[in-house]
């Protein structure tokens, strides 16, 4: 009846879909409208056209934008003026610039269909020619200088069709279709646009990229590997560039340094997420404006949304402030999301496996059935059922069995027995290593699959050290950071280790109890509570997120 109800109202209102549809549509029509009147001016007219739409956007914010100014300049002249007084008036100029963001809404709005037309055109021109030749400018010089696929002859720039990006050579060969068009456009409206793999979201993201960047306030474009955000910012850079708009990957260049400022500064930057979400916390530690990398934010667009803003969310970027101690904290705060649905993977395989022991050993198979036994055992020690099963006749006897079988010959077969759990325990020595499943369960989508695995520090030495490319002040460099990244590594493991002996061999209310929110101690020998004592190397730590 539901059903019934639902399909009849669709048929009646239409779908959400099919409304959206309606919606964009036109779109369509308006853009290769104006797509078809670019088709015969020259190269430096179609140019020209985007000036023009620059200076149609600066001329319609400027009004708000005097005003702005007016009051910035009263404050500067004024240095006496009351703390109060200058309250009002920067309450004034914040809410004028929201009122100068709505009114630039309306104008993108406007030009749209002319802006998103002259990247299908420069597309276009790219894709059918081997070169575009233009009145060299002053840009047009600079990019000489520094680029391959753009020459300077005389009073002429010639911009080539090949370039390249991330280290091979390409050949422009696209141009947006009409479906691009309307992902522009959803991208455009602040919405998410879904595309399979190889509809050409990167060429469906130039249309709003180099439609925002006109109003010269800057567009980031954010992805989920440093990869990814230098060969898209290299692949689609001459689009924009050839009408004079700069392009930059802040991933390109050093934290703090001159020139990552530069690339913030750029129409157009491209960058991972958390390098835009580091940089973002590193300004807010600042002492001076003068420190600071990024600009005011303006628009942007996300790469694969769902694995930045859902799957890399659950885990907040952590960076480290002047208190080694609060770091560390942070940092197992951090972790904390991946160990729960790291030993909530491992209870569920754990209860599969006693439940497989129980029927097996039931039924005579005391071979297989001790198998499942013992990967219970080596998942969860302290797991309950597992205690319990154990408590029966005969069952501890199957375990030791088992478990002399797998430790003989320098425990030849124990990756065997290991390799369906997320990670081990070694309750006699109380130590809890991850297997590689566990390792592939706790690494983000588009992360790092070595985030959780040292390097071998004497091999990389080694390599930096017969690199004939490094000089020696290179190598220093090279290795001071290698040194870096391992002591972050070892960091980030040791703490994963804490967190997983808290939440796998210590019980509340017999290792340890809750007091006033506060762990304490209990001694095993004697069931007292040692006040004033803490568990070492981070323990303590991890039991305080345990509890929270």
């Amino acid at each position: 009846m539901a059903n019934f109800i639902v399909n009849a109202l669709a048929k009646l209102v239409g779908s959400k879909i099919e409304k959206d549809r309606k919606e964009l549509q036109p779109y369509i029509g308006k853009v290769n409208l104006e797509f078809a009147k670019l088709r015969e001016v020259s190269n430096d007219e179609l140019r020209q056209k985007t000036k023009n739409l620059q200076a149609y956007i600066k001329e319609k914010l400027q009004n708000i934008e005097d005003q702005m100014e007016t009051m910035r300049a009263e404050i500067t002249q004024n240095p006496q003026m009351p703390v109060l007084e200058q309250e009002k008036i920067f309450n004034k100029i914040d809410e004028l610039s929201k009122e100068q963001d709505k009114q630039l809404e309306l104008v993108l709005e406007e030009i749209l269909p002319q802006g998103f037309a002259i990247v299908k055109e420069t597309a276009r021109r790219f894709k059918e020619n081997q070169s575009l030749e233009v009145t060299a400018s002053a840009l047009d010089k600079e990019f000489a200088s520094k680029k391959e696929n753009v020459e300077i002859q005389g009073e002429k720039a010639i911009w080539k069709n090949t370039w390249v990006a991330a280290g091979n050579q390409i050949v422009w060969d696209m141009m947006h279709y009409d479906v691009q068009i309307i992902g522009g456009v959803v991208l455009h409206k602040g919405k998410i646009a879904e595309m399979a793999t190889g509809e050409g979201k990167t060429l469906v993201a130039t249309f709003p990229a180099f439609l925002n960047a006109l109003a010269g306030k800057g567009v980031h474009i954010v992805t989920v590997n440093d990869y990814l955000a230098r060969r898209d910012s290299e692949w689609m850079a001459p689009l924009f560039e050839f009408h004079g708009l700069r392009v930059d990957c802040i991933d390109k260049h050093q934290p703090n340094s001159q020139a990552r400022r530069n690339a913030y500064l750029a129409d157009i930057t491209y960058g991972t997420n958390n390098e835009f979400g580091f940089d973002y916390l590193r300004d807010n530690m600042t002492n001076s404006p003068e420190q600071l990398v990024q600009r005011k934010l303006h628009y942007a667009m996300v790469d694969e949304v769902d694995s930045v803003l859902i799957d890399d969310a659950r885990t907040p970027l952590i960076i480290a402030g002047p208190v080694s101690k609060t770091g560390q904290e942070e940092m197992f705060y951090a972790l904390k999301p991946r160990i729960e649905k790291l030993v909530n993977a491992q209870k569920q395989i754990i209860n599969e496996f006693l439940n497989e022991a129980k029927k097996k050993i039931q039924n005579g198979d005391a071979k297989d059935g001790g198998l499942a036994l013992f990967r219970a055992f080596r998942g969860l020690p302290k797991n309950k059922p597992l205690i319990k099963l154990l408590s029966e006749t005969g069952m501890r006897a199957i375990l030791q069995k088992t478990e002399a079988i797998y430790l003989s010959d320098n425990q030849k077969l124990m990756p065997e027995a290991d390799k369906p759990l997320f990670f081990t325990i070694d309750e006699k020595n109380n130590q809890i290593e991850l297997t590689q499943k566990g390792l592939d369960l706790i690494t983000s989508s588009g992360e790092d699959p070595n985030f959780f695995v040292l390097t071998d520090v004497g091999s990389e030495i080694a390599k930096i050290e017969t690199d004939t490319n490094l000089d020696a002040s290179a190598k220093i460099h090279k290795k001071e950071e290698m040194i870096q990244e391992y002591s972050i590594k070892a960091e980030r493991i040791h703490i994963i280790n804490q967190l997983l002996k808290a939440y796998c061999l210590f019980e509340k209310d017999t290792e340890y109890i809750i007091v006033n929110e506060e762990v304490k101690i209990v001694d095993e020998q004697t069931g007292r509570v040692m006040e004033g004592r803490r568990y070492s190397d981070g323990l303590h730590q991890a039991l305080d997120q345990k509890k929270t």
